[in-house]
């Protein structure tokens, strides 16, 4: 049955809901179970879920368009370039999006010439990968935080030594790396930020 010339229900809608099936359950393996211990940010989680469902039913839907290479290659090119104006996307979260981006392009834009078995396994691969680098590769995880400096006579590369130390004095923190950013003669104060492992 048709209304206003458009199918109300056609074979399609059970690929559609079998292949979203499949990709949350991938995508829940990736963004909950392996992103978010790591990391314990809630701030993307969010994005990546509302990201990927949107680019899974954008691609299953123009798939009928016989767009498929042009198309995945177009939004690869639109989603890989987001940035946001308020807070920049850190590196780690941005190969995240682009993961969630191309397991939903993946999971939607398989036709007749790949099996079910290839699917599974290009998502287990991806899960598989991110598995063994965050857990086995990246044993301890490096996080940061900017820090306002007053000292400024301390931010000179001879005294590099002290001015660790006194950072760690005054946060308790065991500083691995720091990277002195702006520096503010006028007002006497730099932008550093600390790199530390959190064992937690």
């Amino acid at each position: 049955m048709d209304f206003l010339e458009i199918p109300l229900f056609d074979n399609d809608f059970y690929k559609m809901m079998f292949r979203f099936c499949v990709n949350i359950i991938f995508l829940t393996v990736i963004v909950r179970f392996l992103y978010y211990p790591k990391t314990r940010s809630k701030d993307y989680l969010f994005t990546y879920y509302m990201i990927s469902i949107i680019v899974f039913f954008l691609c299953f839907t123009l798939k009928k368009y016989e767009l498929d290479i042009g198309m995945a290659l177009g939004l690869f090119a639109i989603f890989g370039i987001i940035r946001y104006r308020t807070d920049p996307i850190a590196i780690k979260e941005m190969t995240y999006l682009f993961v969630v981006i191309g397991v939903s392009v993946i999971n939607a834009l398989a036709n007749k010439k790949m099996s079910y078995a290839e699917i599974f396994a290009a998502n287990l691969v991806v899960v598989f990968a991110i598995m063994v680098i965050e857990r086995f590769w990246l044993l301890k995880n490096e996080v940061s935080k900017e820090i306002i400096y007053e000292k400024i006579e301390n931010v000179t590369p001879d005294k590099e030594d002290l001015l660790i130390q006194d950072l760690e004095n005054r946060t308790g923190i065991t500083i691995n790396r720091i990277k002195i950013g702006n520096i503010d003669f006028l007002k006497d104060v730099a932008i550093i930020t600390i790199y530390y492992y959190n064992e937690k």
